[in-house]
């Protein structure tokens, strides 16, 4: 499957993000409240999650450094990072959004919840379009991609 470029530097990817993480934080806000049943443990659920979320994000942006980019397209600068979280995880900025979604979604508003699984789709189809050009700029990527197996999350497939 061919996933669209969305610009030349996939700068259509980065507004969607940019809206869905929008959309995600005002259905917290503004979207009905979770039943009073296990409040309490979807809350402890919720907030372990976003904090492993914030420390797989922050992890990602420390390993890229000046590589960080909001596109798919890497810069001209850059370099291939396989040290520090992307030893474990090939987009670890993309699995960290994706676990403080989730967390917030159980904190906040079941309807937080629909713009947490788009985002999932949004971040599987930006890093599949993604590594096609990590492939192309970096012959290897494809080693390094067999040798760290997960793509988002640590110990999840």
């Amino acid at each position: 499957m061919r996933v669209p470029a969305l610009g030349p530097r996939g700068e259509g990817w980065a507004v969607v993000q940019l809206a869905l993480a929008v959309a995600i934080v005002v259905a917290g806000i503004a979207g009905p409240r979770w039943s009073g049943s296990a409040t309490s443990l979807r809350f402890i659920a919720g907030m372990a999650i976003g904090i492993v979320g914030w420390v797989l994000f922050v992890a990602g942006l420390v390993g890229l450094g000046s590589s960080v980019t909001p596109f798919p397209r890497p810069s001209e600068r850059s370099t291939l990072r396989t040290g520090g979280a992307y030893r474990l995880v090939r987009h670890p900025i993309y699995g960290g959004s994706m676990l403080v979604a989730l967390g917030w979604s159980l904190i906040s508003s079941p309807l937080a919840l629909f713009g947490t699984a788009f985002l999932a789709i949004l971040f599987e189809l930006k890093s599949r379009h993604e590594e096609s050009m990590l492939m192309e700029r970096f012959p290897e990527y494809e080693a390094y991609r067999r040798r760290v197996r997960r793509r988002f999350i640590p110990g999840v497939h």
